[in-house]
């Protein structure tokens, strides 16, 4: 039985940049004449979008340079869950990202979603910006907040306070979006009790 890495295929479910117009978006809008309330609304809702893109450079800077290491791989975590055999695991490791997590694309982090629950300290610092990134790009269909809210554990313990301090603020960001509107109490909770600045 081989092992093959699936193509990307980045479509699970509209992108956040999406639901807030860029500088572009609303230049067109002018030229094509929209209403003016219109357009003040989109200029309230593109500020939104700078947020969005300033966090999302805030991860990659937290977390540039950051290697598997030892750590438990995405596929390895996979092979944990099904509870495979050390062979299987071992092959599953062997095609696992361990040096860029930049190169992890949102389809393995969609079709690896339950490995979030068995990372270890190394592999959820590894993986972990992937996943917010992908979230926040909307290519991520399963949400974040459980995991970061519902059972904050050890395997953060080897986060970085930049680390520490940039996942409090995408908690924050997704607080107010409307596909997080479930998990407000339990985010709310998470960053007074675990996620304190």
């Amino acid at each position: 039985m081989s092992i093959h890495r699936p193509r990307c295929i980045l479509d699970v479910r509209q992108s956040m940049a999406v639901r807030y117009p860029s500088a572009d978006d609303i230049a067109e809008m002018r030229a094509r004449g929209y209403d003016s309330s219109v357009i003040d609304e989109a200029s309230e809702l593109s500020k939104r979008r700078e947020i969005l893109e300033q966090l999302k450079e805030k991860i990659r800077v937290a977390f540039a340079g950051v290697r598997l290491g030892s750590g438990v791989g995405l596929r390895e975590a996979q092979a944990i869950d099904d509870y495979a055999n050390d062979e299987t695991r071992a092959r599953y490791r062997e095609i696992d990202e361990k040096d860029d997590w930049q190169a992890i694309c949102a389809t393995d982090l969609n079709e690896c979603n339950s490995s979030l629950s068995f990372f270890d300290a190394e592999g959820m610092r590894f993986h972990l910006p992937a996943y917010l990134i992908a979230d926040l790009n909307g290519d991520y269909g399963f949400g974040m907040s459980y995991h970061l809210t519902q059972c904050p554990d050890e395997r953060f313990s080897l986060l970085s306070a930049p680390q520490a301090r940039v996942l409090r603020e995408y908690l924050c960001f997704i607080e107010d979006e409307p596909d997080y509107a479930f998990d407000r109490e339990h985010i709310r909770r998470a960053l007074e009790e675990y996620w304190i600045a």
